[in-house]
């Protein structure tokens, strides 16, 4: 049975989502539109409180991209007037205030970073300075008037700071109240956000009811871990991976990162299919997933002389040029001609390095195998060859295998 262009859409929107508020308005907006042959407008706010974007925040952006090859309107939504606010989302006193001009020269390479993502001529970009500089003071008094002190009280980066007795300025108190009201002046038919942000993207919900609107779907979407698999990224932990770096330094920096965070990487940076991801080599999964990141922020250049610097000083690291083995495969050495598939104990057997395959299976559970740099640890591991590829097998600490197969 063939999917639905409803269920298609779902699936795609849904893809690494961690919460939707509420799912069943998102899916009658979807069949509304459809019927109406009319494109959702989806918003993603952004404020420019530093110069450059980096992996992290391509989440929303992906998301974004998501809705845009679904064909509906992106907003990608500039804080400039909330950027000098400061969010106080996740933090434990207020936020240094933000000049004008350090917004708006922020915001300037905003603009140029996303384009490598989202399409210029498809992508409505706007500043929240546009409805919020002219407001009239009423106007701001009568937003206020829809929320409590209690209830941003309810915020748990609020309640801390108050139980723990630490300054709240009352200009915090306007940063969701303005984010909200964005939806409104905007509005927006799904807004996006991390998970941070599901306070303030439920006050645009509040907000849009108050001023006679349908409210909006909520999408939340995880924080991703930086380069060390624990915290999330950001430069003041040093794990980030910045759509400015070198293409060779993000290239490296993608491959150091884990089996497990390479899955959660390809599966919010991506729209890779996750199962034709496991199965590959987890060490072939991360250089074509290294590859095609820096490809999409460096273009073809730009990822192939990443690809050939890191080939480069892998192999002058850690590989001597002249290894102890070197095995040269052909089809025929294969049970099936089609799959082109061996054990890893059996490839660690014809090397002729290891005396048997208890002490291959010994070594591998100790980690002490590794295919072009990555430890393996599973013992009935498939390694597939084809034509032309090679892998480099360091065994223990001093033993040195080199392996290629060859077209017949």
């Amino acid at each position: 049975m063939s999917i639905s262009e409803l269920d298609r859409q779902l699936e795609l929107i849904l893809r690494g989502t961690v919460e939707v508020i509420q799912l069943d308005e998102l899916k009658a907006k979807l069949a509304e539109s459809l019927k109406e042959q009319r494109p959702l407008k989806i918003k993603a706010g952004f404020d420019p409180t530093a110069p450059d974007l980096h992996l992290g925040h391509t989440v929303l952006i992906q998301k974004l991209k998501h809705f845009q090859d679904l064909g509906h309107q992106v907003i990608f939504l500039i804080g400039d007037f909330t950027g000098m606010i400061g969010d106080p989302s996740g933090v434990s006193e207020t936020r240094k205030a933000l000049t004008k001009e350090q917004v708006l020269a922020n915001a300037k390479t905003y603009e140029q970073q996303i384009f490598k993502t989202l399409d210029p001529d498809k992508t409505r970009i706007e500043f929240n300075s546009r409805w919020m500089s002219a407001m009239p003071t009423e106007t701001m008094v009568d937003i206020c008037s829809h929320y409590s002190v209690a209830r941003m009280l309810e915020r748990d980066d609020f309640s801390k700071r108050y139980r723990d007795q630490k300054p709240i300025s009352i200009h915090e108190f306007l940063y969701p109240l303005v984010q909200g009201y964005d939806s409104v002046a905007l509005e927006a038919d799904v807004e996006l956000g991390g998970t941070d942000q599901k306070f303030n993207l439920l006050v645009g919900r509040d907000l849009q009811r108050a001023y006679a609107q349908k409210p909006q779907v909520v999408l939340t979407m995880p924080l991703l871990e930086g380069t060390d698999g624990v915290r999330k990224m950001s430069k003041s932990f040093g794990n980030v991976i910045a759509l400015e770096d070198k293409p060779s330094d993000m290239f490296g920096k993608l491959m150091s990162i884990s089996d497990d965070l390479m899955m959660r990487y390809y599966e919010l940076l991506t729209v890779t299919n996750l199962e034709d991801v496991k199965q590959q080599h987890p060490m072939e999964a991360k250089k074509t997933l290294a590859e095609k990141i820096v490809r999409q922020y460096h273009g073809d250049d730009g990822a192939e002389e990443a690809k050939a610097d890191f080939q480069q000083r892998f192999q002058k690291r850690d590989f001597p040029d002249e290894p102890d083995a070197h095995l040269v495969f052909k089809v025929t050495d294969f049970e099936n001609p089609q799959d082109l598939s061996m054990s890893i104990v059996d490839v660690l057997m014809r090397t002729g390095l290891l005396p048997s395959k208890g002490e291959a299976r010994r070594l591998i559970t100790q980690q002490a195998i590794q295919m072009d740099g990555e430890k393996l640890t599973d013992i009935n591991e498939m390694i597939h060859f084809e034509p032309g590829r090679r892998f480099s097998l360091k065994v223990g600490k001093r033993k040195f295998a080199l392996l290629e197969m060859v077209a017949e």
